[in-house]
């Protein structure tokens, strides 16, 4: 924000920048975010991570976050800008659509991850090296946006290994901590079901990401996975037959 009233000003064609001082009325910005909204298609501010007010005030002024800006030059200096925005053709936030859309913005989203286990007739479990890591893991990846966790899993096993799975029941939800550059998540285990051990010989590896597939033990498991995602197969094999397990990490 700077030290000036509340204004605005157009910063390229169709877009206008507002700033308002620390503590400004909310129905002032929103009046002013109206204002520029009349010449211009898009009104954005931004607000620094730590102005809780200012954060406020930008989202009950209309504006939706949009995300953060990194490496803003503000006197001189690099700093985080979160970026807020309303748009022209925005439906009011007066209306039940708008309304939701404007929280939609800024409530927490969470990354989840579908995973299968998929088990031979001796009991090993379908493991995956992966081409970006050395850890051995479950098939599957993350869920898209507006993608359901069950389809993300199929879809996920289909592309990366040419296989047709069907996912059965939900194992195990397993909570994952923030982790080496990761943010937090949770990944949802579905039963793959049993199936011979030739299932391998089947499969079509999407080389970008898939060195090898292969069934293995849960004691070779425990060598090749990291130590969370040994915990979480050991809690998936111990849930199967029984209803829906939470774990964090692995551990119960």
């Amino acid at each position: 924000m700077t030290d000036q009233p509340t204004t605005w000003a157009t910063v390229a064609e169709g877009v206008a920048r507002i700033s308002w001082l620390p503590g400004e009325p909310v129905d002032v910005v929103r009046r002013e975010v109206a204002e520029a909204l009349i010449t211009h298609a898009r009104v954005e501010a931004l607000v620094d991570p730590a102005d809780e007010g200012g954060q406020r005030t930008a989202t009950w002024s209309g504006m939706r976050r949009e995300g953060v800006m990194r490496g803003v030059t503000v006197d001189g200096t690099p700093v985080d800008r979160i970026v807020y925005a309303r748009l022209a053709t925005d439906v009011p936030t007066s209306e039940p659509e708008g309304f939701r859309a404007l929280l939609n913005s800024f409530l927490p989203r969470k990354r989840a991850i579908g995973q299968m286990l998929v088990r031979d007739r001796e009991g090993r479990v379908l493991l995956c090296q992966l081409t970006y890591k050395q850890d051995w893991d479950l098939p599957g990846g993350v869920v898209e946006v507006g993608e359901s966790p069950q389809t993300a899993v199929e879809r996920e096993v289909e592309e990366e290994l040419g296989l047709r799975v069907s996912t059965g029941s939900l194992l195990l939800t397993d909570w994952l901590p923030p982790w080496s550059g990761w943010d937090d998540a949770l990944c949802l285990v579905f039963d793959g079901g049993v199936h011979d051990a030739s299932l391998t010989d089947r499969i079509v590896k999407q080389a970008r990401e898939i060195r090898s597939a292969e069934f293995r033990t849960l004691e070779e498991a425990d060598q090749l996975c990291a130590d969370f995602t040994a915990r979480r197969v050991r809690a998936a094999m111990a849930n199967l037959g029984g209803g829906p397990a939470y774990t964090e990490s692995g551990r119960g």
